[in-house]
């Protein structure tokens, strides 16, 4: 006779996990429950911690989690779906939600009652991402509403209000984009291959087609089995929509039929067990008691003396909340007039900048190996030797695209002009080379909203003017660009750095401190911080009742914590002003002509990291 179990929640664990293994058709897989994200790790799946509590939030959470995972494993095959996945970027993304998409409709198609259960996910995913806050595309992200209008048009249920939100902000995009492919979605949901196509297609409609790479229908057979060879190896077995890949499953009707019959079994045993009352005094696991939240943080980190007056006034905007889209299109046309005599010298430089770039990808090789290409090197071996087998060789990815840089741009108003022009210009031609070599560009502008210290030094002012009260003015920080947009719908932005105005004080050490914050929320592995400015750090509110190098004080300071963290490379461009004095790793330009000389190998330097060859490039600190 078997022992009670002492937790309260094991026999609805039990009856989850082997309900799952019935709807995942896998009677041999494993289901844990961890406090860690859930996901599926070869014959593994990881699900939701439930507490001796069991609430309802987490019980209809693990079953929903429980059910996406289970159909991905049923109806999902891996061969083919890395056969015709994009390498990278957005494209890949996409491809991913679409099919995660598929697999779920399917659920819904053939077993009703998974739908229910995955809107709880979907609905708690949601809301922990804020999606249901967000009122524009810049900050919501394509491939997750993409998936969510698959799965909508799919099965033609509503989705829950937060993911909606997401979905409808981009739905008007991707229909009048795709619309009439669109139309094919319900023929196409049984047959994986032919989703595969119809997503790719997709992907081309929504103008992501370079990154789609080769057609793997117009590849030859030996071309086509490396490239799913690669491919499976990249797609992901640690995430909640994928699986490892494996072959498709061909059940007969009656096995299935009877399999739906146990899970359904099994669903209404867990829907009886999730309305019972459990007890308010129950012990709660540990490691799920609350936390306390973080004490506030200094307004620097890297100098906790350093003080702000008042701010309340501050701003982090968006570059086109700040001028309407006909302004927007009537100033970028004014920089494409600068930049037009300019063309072929940029359209080089774009060019000689990617080819270094992506030089720096695959440059390495792995040698004495029983396949892979033939090492001409070391045939006299064989020559001298003839029992001596041959040897091979194998290049090695040091994975460069797994980057993100942001490029931040002093708006101040001694860069009125022709500087401001250079700046501009040198964020476009840099982010359009970048994302052409799969690395995805944030692009970032400081300066402040008023001369003269404003609101701020207003409020110091009624104060009776405390002595030494820190930067006294308010502080304006646009982005011009999100890291995750696509550079063709954020190219108008950089057109509000010709605006009238625009252009005031710059504190660079706090819009610094702004931007290396926002880059360690990314998950790349490499991150490259550049600033593109003309000197020193002014605001005279600031210095009029200060020490006169408090700004450049606190610049210094934070550059210093960011080479020392060494989360973050941080580099510059001068403008027309030799910034070495404060960056270790510097180019300093007066005009745009130089992009297309010197500048190319020094830019491309910058990005090398290699500090051997960094340097030989870098021995010349100012292009001519």
């Amino acid at each position: 006779m078997s022992t009670k179990s002492d937790n309260p929640a094991d026999p609805f664990k039990k009856a989850l996990a082997e309900a799952t293994k019935v709807m995942a058709d896998d009677p041999e897989l494993s289901v844990t429950y961890s406090v860690d994200p859930a996901g599926m790790s070869g014959d593994s799946m990881r699900l939701p911690q439930v507490s001796r509590r069991m609430t309802r939030e987490e019980v209809l959470l693990a079953r929903g989690t429980a059910d996406a995972m289970a159909l991905q494993r049923k109806y999902h095959d891996g061969a083919t779906h890395a056969r015709y996945a994009p390498p990278q970027g957005i494209a890949r993304e996409l491809y991913e939600a679409m099919e995660t998409a598929r697999c779920e409709a399917m659920g819904a198609r053939d077993m009703p009652g998974t739908a229910s259960n995955i809107d709880v996910k979907i609905s708690h995913e949601a809301t922990a991402r804020g999606y249901g806050d967000l009122t524009s595309t810049e900050d919501a992200p394509l491939p997750v509403a993409a998936g969510y209008l698959i799965r909508h048009l799919a099965t033609g249920r509503d989705l829950p209000p937060n993911a909606a939100n997401v979905m409808e902000l981009w739905r008007g995009f991707i229909e009048q984009s795709s619309g009439e492919h669109l139309d094919d979605l319900q023929d196409m949901l049984d047959d994986q291959q032919g989703f595969a196509k119809f997503a790719r297609q997709i992907i081309d409609d929504l103008g992501y087609g370079d990154q789609l790479g080769e057609d793997p229908d117009d590849l030859d057979d030996d071309q086509q089995d490396e490239s799913e060879e690669t491919a499976e190896e990249e797609d992901s077995p640690d995430s909640a929509g994928e699986d490892d890949s494996q072959e498709e499953n061909e059940a007969n009707p009656e096995q299935t039929q009877e399999e739906q019959q146990d899970s359904a079994e099994a669903q209404v045993t867990m829907d009886d067990m999730a309305e019972e009352e459990m007890s308010d005094e129950a012990e709660m696991p540990d490691g799920e008691a609350p936390l306390d939240p973080p004490p506030p943080p200094p307004f620097s980190e890297a100098d906790p003396d350093y003080n702000v007056f008042d701010p309340t006034n501050d701003e982090e905007i968006a570059a086109e909340d700040l001028a309407e889209p006909i302004e927007l299109e009537r100033l970028r046309a004014y920089l494409d007039q600068q930049l037009e005599p300019l063309k072929g010298a940029v359209s080089r430089l774009a060019n000689k900048l990617q080819r270094r770039l992506q030089a720096q990808q695959n440059r390495s090789w792995e040698f004495d190996l029983e396949e892979g290409i033939l090492d001409a090197g070391r045939l006299a071996r064989v020559v001298a030797n003839p029992t001596t087998p041959l040897s091979f060789k194998v290049e090695k990815d040091t994975e460069f695209r797994d980057t993100v840089v942001t490029l931040l741009l002093d708006n101040s108003g001694s860069m009125r002009g022709r500087p401001i022009s250079i700046a501009a210009i040198c964020a476009d031609v840099l982010a359009r080379t970048l994302e052409r070599c799969n690395v995805k560009v944030e692009i970032l502008g400081f300066t402040t909203r008023a001369w003269k210290g404003g609101l701020s030094r207003e409020k110091w002012l009624n104060d009776g003017r405390p002595q030494q009260p820190g930067r006294l003015n308010d502080l304006r920080h646009i982005i011009y660009k999100k890291a995750d947009a696509p550079m063709r719908r954020s190219r108008r932005n950089l057109g509000l750095m010709m605006k009238e105005g625009l252009l005031k004080e710059n504190i660079d050490g706090e819009a610094l401190e702004w931007a290396h914050r926002r880059m360690l929320a990314r998950t790349e592995a490499r991150k490259i911080l550049m600033v593109i400015s003309d000197g020193a750090p002014v605001d005279d509110s600031t210095l009029s009742v200060n020490p006169a190098n408090y700004l450049e004080k606190h610049l210094r300071d934070v550059i210093a914590m960011v080479e020392k963290r060494k989360q973050v490379e941080l580099l510059a461009i001068g403008i027309g002003h030799d910034v070495t004095r404060y960056y270790n790793r510097a180019v300093t330009i007066t005009d745009v002509e130089q992009l297309a000389g010197a500048m190319t190998e020094q830019l491309a330097a910058l990005f090398d990291s290699d500090p051997r060859a960094r340097a030989r490039v870098m021995g010349m600190r100012k292009a001519g």
